[in-house]
């Protein structure tokens, strides 16, 4: 157990203390805002803003370009995901859970495309194509923006997008060296298959209470 212990802190040799501070309360924020988003409850929003606005911070210093806008557009979506989960469709209902209809789907295949194509032009402009990682990279942010873009929807299928970029990110970011993330990301493996069956067995159904 010591050796598993002393590797995954021998990660952090040399990073700043603030940092590894940081990284361990946006994955903590992280984990309670994937948490809520499996129970349905509006609270995924506010942990969700706390959590990737450092995690912009710590991204922009490790050069995960990608990673970094991931996370910026998911602070935008949180605020519109707010917007819109707080609707209701009458007096006392609000939206239900639905399945991606082919409008959703033209429009999610265009925003895999439009964020390809934006992280590609970033990476270039600053030159970070210099590791396979960046490619991988270029991957995962196009997953997870359709996936977070579902999520603000209420879609069901916006788990199998989280489902698919986080067990790729998993050695990723143990390959960056950022263990805290990499375990988060395999933490968000697992809520996310509960996720979507949870969602599932609430499909079309309005809920009367975000906070549950």
């Amino acid at each position: 157990m010591n050796h598993i212990f002393d590797w995954v802190f021998s990660q952090y040799e040399g990073v700043s203390t603030h940092i590894v501070v940081l990284e361990s309360i946006s994955v903590f924020f992280a984990l309670l805002s994937v948490w809520f988003s499996k129970r349905e409850n509006i609270l995924v929003y506010p942990t969700g803003i706390i959590a990737t606005a450092i995690a912009v911070y710590i991204l922009l210093i490790y050069g995960l370009l990608g990673d970094m806008m991931i996370n910026a557009y998911y602070f935008v979506m949180s605020i519109y995901g707010w917007y819109i989960w707080t609707r209701k469709v009458d007096a006392t209902h609000f939206i239900p859970i639905t399945q991606m209809d082919s409008i959703d789907r033209k429009w999610g295949v265009l925003l895999f495309i439009a964020t390809i194509v934006l992280v590609v032009f970033v990476y270039s402009i600053f030159e970070r194509f210099d590791s396979w990682t960046a490619y991988v990279d270029t991957f995962t942010t196009a997953i997870f923006f359709v996936g977070m873009w579902l999520m603000a929807k209420k879609k069901l299928e916006n788990w199998i997008f989280w489902i698919v970029g986080d067990l790729i990110s998993v050695p990723l970011y143990l390959y960056k060296g950022l263990v805290f993330s990499s375990f988060q990301y395999l933490l968000f493996t697992i809520i996310a298959i509960y996720g979507y069956q949870a969602w599932k067995k609430n499909l079309n159904k309005s809920p009367q209470n975000l906070l549950r």
